[in-house]
């Protein structure tokens, strides 16, 4: 009889495992629904104030206007963000290199100064090689050979070299 009433004890211990863990699972699961009906209020405000906010501009201009940074801005705030660039670094030759700079300028931007730094840093990007731009220390420096080079090749009309993404493979 022994036998019989611990069989019977193990099947009501895992049944009541059983009911705790789908107890604990509904509960669970209702908290989430519940915390989600709380925040989709907030994104759905969101999103419909964004496309207010977008829509008297794409009719003031007449198309949508673009995410990110125009090609070419306006004087007023003197930012040309330049081509994307990418090439091989010197060593190991079979690693690329993908750069996006802005520059920004002092006083109105100068189309023919900007494609000449382009040119300029992507001459300066076949030089270098892996190790020198290895870690953080190595970045930092890149950054200020390219800022120097702007410098120079600009002779001060650009004040800024703002990186905007920066990738090794």
């Amino acid at each position: 009889m022994d036998e019989a009433a611990d069989g019977a004890g193990k099947k009501s211990s895992s049944i009541i495992l059983i009911a705790a863990v789908a107890v604990l699972t509904l509960v669970g699961g209702g908290g989430g629904w519940v915390v989600g009906n709380m925040l989709t209020p907030r994104i759905e405000g969101a999103e419909a104030a964004k496309k207010a906010a977008e829509a008297p501009a794409a009719g003031e201009h007449g198309k949508a206007a673009e995410a990110g940074l125009p090609h070419i801005s306006t004087e007023a705030n003197g930012i040309v963000a330049l081509e994307p660039i990418t090439t091989n670094l010197a060593y190991p030759s079979e690693n690329w290199i993908r750069l996006e700079v802005a520059l920004a300028f002092v006083g109105p931007p100068d189309v023919k100064i900007a494609e000449d730094v382009h040119q300029d840093i992507m001459t300066y990007l076949r030089t270098v090689s892996l190790q020198q731009v290895e870690g953080p220390r190595g970045f930092q420096y890149l950054k200020d050979d390219i800022q120097e080079r702007v410098d120079l090749r600009s002779e001060g009309r650009v004040s800024k070299v703002m990186f905007r993404t920066f990738v090794i493979e």
